[in-house]
């Protein structure tokens, strides 16, 4: 059993997954800055400052200060706002994975058609074939 576990986890497909997760966690950090630093101000200056993290519905009658304050009350609150941000950076995700998978089959084709170029024979040209026709007339 320990023979076809080692087995298991040699294959490349599992290495694949694991270097996957990996820098699929480092990725999110880095759009983690770019929605917190980047994006979220610009699009709080678009709305005239609104912070949509900080946007929450109390349900407990209370009137908390802020989102934080009613957390730490234990106040049940309807955080509506940390849902938007939550959809803007999934939006921005699968933005950028979407450019990212674009880029990579574009140069995946782009590789493959070279490979096929280089990988076909060299037969003869279109001028080579006329030629070849326009003597066969002649005789």
């Amino acid at each position: 059993m320990l023979n076809e576990f080692k087995t298991f986890i040699a294959r490349g497909n599992v290495v694949d997954l694991a270097v996957g997760i990996i820098i699929g966690a480092a990725f999110t950090a880095i759009v983690n800055s770019l929605v917190g630093d980047l994006i979220n101000p610009i699009i709080g200056l678009i709305t005239g400052g609104v912070d949509f993290s900080n946007l929450f519905i109390d349900l407990s009658g209370t009137d908390p200060v802020s989102l934080a304050a009613a957390r730490d009350a234990g106040a049940p609150v309807f955080a509506y706002g940390a849902f938007i941000t939550a959809v803007i950076n999934f939006l921005i995700i699968a933005w950028v994975v979407f450019l990212l998978v674009k880029a990579v089959n574009k140069l995946k084709d782009a590789t493959a058609k070279k490979e096929a170029a280089e990988a076909a024979p060299a037969g003869p040209t279109e001028l080579d074939i006329l030629m070849e026709i326009r003597d066969s007339l002649k005789k």
